[in-house]
């Protein structure tokens, strides 16, 4: 899973978070990310996928310092991401930008558009002047393709396409290493959510940016994505270039995945072993491979050992026993 020094933007190495849930009296441990490990490229879009609950967005909360890691590492860059003093936090966060699901919720609806884009600017104090400050938010708004004029409208002006798109915005002002896009078409048309990936697109190639798109939503990102990982119930299972991911899946995890994904043509349904089901309680602590209870290939080894995530071609590596 490593790659050249130089090449590498986000080295993330056991990474781990954890909540406690009371419930009935009792506290339990929920392990929203367990142990996980991952090395972005410069300059790719990296997928990570699952199902509701899996840990993507809690993973995304957690890169951006919305969320205390309780163990591991997470270096930007050889800058630790993770660092408790405040001003060296601060500055690594300029280089570490979100986008977040919801355009209706993520904009403050007393704030014009142009200081929403500025406000992380205004923070650092990264502006010269107020006409800087003016000449770099028209600047973000027409490579969203909104224009300068957006920057005196509110919110409630604007059409869920167009919100999202000042999110953009907001996001590569001041111009960022990485983007973290957390769902970011779940929440808009079909029709919209075309024109917002390949604006993501343009602007990655555009400004050199590197970008890690969480989605559930596995035609979007095969759609932008250079390589997947998958995950589930906190850990990652699979990892592979996009194409070969979804043309030849190693994992019955991913194999579910790409089974639910609907099709209208029914002779094109992906058939197979793997039933779809609903995953476990978070609450229960399985030994061995979380993913067992749901798994045709299953065996006594998946019930007693956890499986370690483990190359069987090049560049694609799986945690499965039988692989």
């Amino acid at each position: 899973m490593s790659a050249a020094p130089d090449d590498i933007i986000l080295d993330i190495r056991d990474l781990r978070k954890v909540f406690q849930v009371r419930r009935k009296g009792q506290t339990h441990e929920v392990r929203a990310v367990n142990g996980f490990s991952l090395q972005v490229r410069r300059g790719e879009t990296l997928g990570i996928v699952g199902e509701s609950g899996c840990g993507k967005s809690t993973l995304a909360r957690v890169l951006l310092g919305l969320a205390r890691a309780d163990g591991g590492s997470v270096t930007l860059e050889g800058r630790d991401l993770l660092d408790s003093n405040r001003r060296n936090r601060a500055e690594t966060r300029l280089k570490v930008r979100m986008v977040f699901q919801d355009p209706y919720a993520s904009l403050n609806p007393r704030r014009s558009v142009g200081d929403s884009v500025a406000e992380t600017g205004d923070i650092h104090r990264i502006f010269a002047s107020r006409r800087d400050r003016a000449e770099q938010v028209g600047r973000a708004l027409d490579a969203v393709g909104l224009g300068a004029r957006f920057a005196a409208s509110y919110p409630h002006e604007l059409s869920g396409g167009q919100r999202q798109r000042v999110g953009i915005a907001r996001a590569i002002l001041p111009e960022p290493d990485l983007v973290v896009a957390d769902e970011p078409v779940s929440a808009l048309d079909v029709s919209i959510q075309a024109q917002v990936l390949n604006l993501l697109a343009e602007l990655k190639a555009r400004l050199g940016l590197t970008l890690m798109f969480i989605s559930h939503d596995l035609g979007v990102v095969a759609k932008i994505s250079d390589r997947v990982a998958v995950l589930y119930m906190g850990e990652m299972v699979e990892l592979a270039p996009a194409r070969a991911l979804f043309t030849d899946p190693r994992h019955p995890y991913t194999e579910l995945l790409l089974t639910a994904i609907p099709r209208p043509d029914p002779s094109k349904r992906i058939t197979g072993a793997v039933e779809i089901s609903e995953p476990p309680s978070r609450l229960r602590q399985l030994a061995g491979c979380p993913f067992r209870d749901r798994c045709p290939r299953a065996t006594s080894i998946c019930a007693s050992q956890p499986p370690d995530l483990r190359a069987v071609a090049p560049g694609r590596f799986v945690a499965c026993h039988h692989a």
